[in-house]
């Protein structure tokens, strides 16, 4: 058995070292690296045999949730930005470790074609789809009284909001009973900042689209959920733009520290499994104890 381990020490705490990236961000430039459970998350067996689709499935929560489907026994595609090649073949080579397949779909979501292609690729690829994590989104800091361009207000809105309708929409056919769809949301749907207002905007309105996807899709037997996470240490956070506040990730947090992708796994896997056969609807927090 391994012992508990004290959650507030589990991980780096603050004060995190200065750094910034452009945005989407690689993972292997961050100090300290994030964990995304290379090295120590174990499967069961919870998912065998189910083919899943996560966007944004290169880096960060992504990462984190293909490794552990994998692990689970699903095959895993992956859609993302094609500068994250590098981050998408490390997540193939863990994959690919666990003995599961795993298609590697670059492009830009905010293209209403490249939305097509990711889900006929997967289905054709992996020969139907059970699984739609629907996680790729974008953030950056904004200055006081909605100074924020039009141009970049489109980026987010398209990356966080129009995608993932489209990817429903093309999924949706494809998905039978007993599936299950997984949006990310985020503690900015419940506690917005400031200085993300378009972001949290958007994470908004994720629960609404959350709450009425699950409504329409349980009469087809397909359940809807979201993840809400906290403050976790992904590539989006050297690139959001911040100094200080960077610094001091999570620290407002009860646990004092940011969350890393690898403490959110389960809460994907849970979600998709058959213990959670009668789960629609819900929204899962993973916040350090924020809440919601």
């Amino acid at each position: 058995m391994t012992p508990n381990q004290d959650p507030r020490s589990k991980y780096p705490k603050p004060p995190l070292p200065e750094q910034h990236q452009s945005q989407p961000g690689q993972t292997d430039e961050m100090t300290p690296e994030p964990d995304h459970g290379e090295d120590t998350y174990k499967g069961s067996g919870r998912l065998e045999g189910l083919r899943a689709l996560i966007t944004g499935g290169d880096s960060g929560i992504g990462r984190a949730v293909a490794i552990a489907y994998a692990r689970e026994g699903a095959n895993v595609a992956i859609s993302y930005l094609p500068e994250e090649q590098e981050d998408a073949k490390d997540v193939r080579r863990l994959v690919e470790e666990a003995g599961r397949q795993c298609v590697l779909l670059p492009g830009d979501l905010r293209e209403e074609a490249q939305c097509v292609r990711v889900i006929e690729q997967t289905v054709a690829d992996l020969g139907g789809l059970d699984i739609l994590v629907l996680n790729a989104g974008i953030q950056h800091k904004r200055d006081k009284n909605a100074a924020i361009s039009r141009e970049s207000i489109l980026e987010v809105f398209e990356t966080n909001l129009v995608a993932p309708l489209l990817m429903m929409r093309e999924a949706a056919p494809n998905l039978e009973p007993g599936s299950s769809v997984i949006v990310t949301a985020s503690i900015q749907s419940f506690d917005p900042s400031p200085d993300l207002l378009d972001y949290a905007m958007t994470k908004s309105a994720l629960m609404g689209f959350t709450r009425a996807l699950a409504e329409e899709q349980g009469k087809r037997g397909v359940r809807v959920n979201a993840v809400a996470p906290g403050p976790i240490w992904t590539p989006l956070i050297p690139g959001t733009g911040w100094d200080e506040k960077q610094q001091h990730f999570g620290e407002d947090t009860p646990l004092g520290r940011p969350g890393q992708p690898a403490e959110l796994a389960g809460a994907y896997v849970y979600l998709a499994s058959e213990d959670a056969s009668y789960v629609s609807g819900a929204v899962v927090p993973v916040t350090g104890g924020k809440h919601l």
